[in-house]
């Protein structure tokens, strides 16, 4: 894939293939497919600093979640972090936002750094820093949205929000922001690191651990989580359909 079309391209026959299957996997992919949809009309529009460069950073860090989606549907090992985003796939005793954080978790902590130097390609990592807040801007946007919205899904959610008082991350352990400053650091030792692939791993499995936060929550709110998830649609598909109503309205997709 070298354009930002081919991608939306692959991202809808992804989202098509869960749909089919039923597979949760759908619920990160119909959001992040919004997401490439929304940099699209940012580039058509010039709202970033270059914007070639950001068609080249959606490609590269668009491709590192469509060649993880695809190792792992053929049996082959993705990153570990990716890994965890799809086996809890499988399972229907997590909340939908906790699979669509298992997403992010794994796409900005890792795959967002490695990609910004990639798109670089050997020039100064800082020129990309502000494009770089965007993308990490369109993304907290799309899941803020997502979360003023998932009440129609999980009639209880806002429940656990008031038990959390307001500070949701404490269910999944997960800050959007704080995954924005490590990515950006990441970056830094990534580009500067010898062994790029040993750089990769070492990130990979601290990213993990987070991953494991995400589905395994506190003492204190697991029983919550169980009960949230009763009340919470079964139906994955129509599931998709509402996050896709719900994306749209909250990055003003056109």
């Amino acid at each position: 894939m070298e354009t930002i079309d081919q991608v939306i391209l692959r991202m809808d026959q992804i989202v098509a293939e869960c749909r089919s299957k039923s597979s949760r996997i759908g619920y990160f992919a119909i959001l992040y497919r919004q997401v490439t949809i929304r940099i699209k009309n940012g580039i058509l529009n010039s709202e970033f600093e270059d914007n070639p460069r950001m068609e080249k950073l959606d490609v590269m860090f668009a491709k590192r979640f469509i060649d993880a989606y695809d190792a792992f549907q053929s049996g082959q090992k993705p990153t570990a972090s990716w890994a965890h985003a799809f086996e809890a796939a499988n399972s229907t005793k997590h909340l939908v936002l906790q699979h669509l954080l298992l997403g992010i978790n794994a796409h900005i902590n890792l795959d967002l750094g490695i990609a910004a130097v990639e798109t670089i390609d050997g020039h100064d990592l800082t020129s990309l820093q502000n494009d770089f807040n965007k993308i990490n801007a369109v993304l907290a946007e799309l899941v803020d949205g997502v979360k003023d919205n998932i009440g129609f899904i999980s009639p209880f959610f806002k429940t656990l929000i008031r038990f959390a008082k307001g500070k949701e991350e404490i269910l999944v352990n997960f800050s959007i922001k704080l995954a924005r400053d490590g990515a950006w650091k990441f970056a830094g030792k990534y580009q500067a690191a010898a062994d790029k692939i040993e750089a990769i791993q070492k990130r990979d499995k601290a990213i993990t651990l987070l991953a494991k936060g995400l589905i395994n929550p506190g003492i204190k709110l697991r029983l919550w989580v169980w009960l949230i998830g009763l009340a919470e649609w079964k139906a994955v598909p129509e599931i998709m359909d509402q996050l896709d109503k719900a994306s749209k309205t909250s990055i003003s997709v056109t």
